[in-house]
């Protein structure tokens, strides 16, 4: 065994289909809903416990993640992520919890997964806690290894009109309600996405003021930090990936401030090499978004191996796309004309980034997505642009030359939070 970032890793790996403990249950053939009561927050801490120490005898640690990502990470996309790497965390894409409750008829096409997609997170969000509870009670049968919040999303559908997302962290007390709420209606951990801050209220002590009032009112001990605040004022969801600076001062403040909790860095982490930086400056997880998709091969082809320490898997992408065609073609047309071949080979787009015939390949997909009914005759249009020596050579060696973010963050910490013994406010 050896110690890393606070968890116990064993040095010797079981191969991830070989542990998943599958739920006969996961389809919805009747419910076993939790009760409803109101039950303690110290109670529920206890239950969380008990809860996460069951994932964690059937996994490994999240390390690493994907970050859940709306139209990016559906269904096709985490089949892809998991034929190339057993270890990741994979996360849904945000799912509103009024779409769950309004579809509870119609449950399998929003939250069924195959079995290896495991772990897997599912991400909801909300501002109403009655939809909250409900749709995390329709939820619990799929057996999510994870129940997300998502307190970071800054889109104007969301934060806006939706008064969800990124705005809640405006309001600390009724994240505490609503994490309370979803963990009693589940068998899974709970966690929250969230940001560092929101316009102005963006210091630092604001910020552990939300990580300290939400986890003292609720279950919470797992929260994924976003290294920058979201704007409000109109700008949009990829300028709010850009404009505000990232502090990582901040997220390695609370590792810190709250050594009793688990933090997952977010944001600009775009390589291995900057995963393992983070880790190593004590980072419980890393979570990574559009470099997980628009660069899938080399981001997580690495993954097991470098962040992990398994032994090298020897895959080559042409065995991967050769499972990606039989998955493609069973879920082709499974609800009436979607998915589409298009949408099927979305997530393929990444997969030879920078590799000689990557312009070509993704011009003849275009012309493909036009008149290709089967992903094998797609395949047969299009693979012809890539040489035999980038479909065949196994994975390699992590890509090096990423400068090390982390490298002086000691040295810009803020100051201690000094405000945790006050009295958490219900007003």
């Amino acid at each position: 065994m050896m110690k890393f970032a606070g968890y116990t890793l064993i040095t010797s790996f079981t191969p991830t289909h070989s542990i998943i403990l599958k739920n006969p249950r996961r389809f919805r053939f009747g419910l076993n809903l939790a009760n409803s009561r109101n039950i303690s927050a110290a109670a529920e801490k206890h239950r969380l416990n008990a809860k996460t120490l069951m994932v964690a005898e059937r996994y490994l640690p999240p390390l690493f993640s994907v970050a859940p990502m709306m139209e990016w990470t559906d269904h096709h996309y985490r089949t892809l992520a998991r034929l190339i790497s057993k270890h990741a965390w994979l996360y849904t894409e945000m799912l509103a919890a009024e779409t769950i409750v309004y579809q509870e008829h119609n449950l399998d096409r929003f939250l069924a997964f195959s079995p290896e997609q495991h772990p897997i997170v599912l991400q909801i969000g909300g501002s109403n806690l009655e939809n909250l509870a409900k749709a995390t009670e329709l939820a619990n049968p799929y057996s999510y290894d994870e129940i997300n919040f998502n307190c970071g999303c800054p889109s104007p559908r969301v934060a806006g009109h939706g008064c969800f997302g990124v705005r809640l962290m405006l309001d600390p007390k009724f994240v505490g309600e609503a994490m309370s709420v979803i963990a009693a209606k589940t068998n899974s951990p709970v966690s929250v996405k969230c940001r560092i801050g929101v316009d102005d209220h963006d210091s630092y002590n604001e910020l552990c003021d939300f990580i300290y009032k939400v986890s003292s009112l609720s279950p919470t001990r797992h929260f994924i930090i976003h290294s920058r605040k979201a704007l409000l004022n109109g700008i949009s969801p990829a300028d709010n990936r850009r404009v505000p600076p990232l502090k990582y001062e901040y997220f390695f403040g609370l590792l810190r401030d709250f050594p009793d909790l688990k933090f997952t860095i977010n944001g600009g982490i775009n390589s291995i090499d900057e995963v393992n930086a983070a880790l190593l400056e004590g980072a419980h997880g890393v979570m990574v978004g559009r470099a997980a998709f628009n660069n899938s091969w080399q981001t997580l082809a690495n993954v097991d191996s470098a962040v992990y320490g398994a032994p090298s898997s020897g895959l080559t992408r042409r065995q991967v796309l050769k499972q990606y065609e039989v998955y493609g073609e069973a879920v082709l047309g499974m609800y009436g004309k979607k998915p589409t071949v298009r949408d099927v080979a979305k997530p393929l787009l990444g997969l030879f980034h920078s590799e000689p015939g990557n312009g070509l390949w993704k011009r003849k997909a275009d012309a493909a997505f036009l008149h290709c009914t089967t992903m094998k005759s797609f395949f047969e249009e299009t693979l012809d642009a890539i040489p035999d020596s980038v479909l065949d050579a196994p994975i390699g060696e992590v890509p090096s030359g990423s400068e090390n973010p982390f490298a002086n963050i000691r040295d810009l910490l803020p100051p201690p939070y000094k405000e945790k013994e006050q009295e958490v406010s219900y007003a």
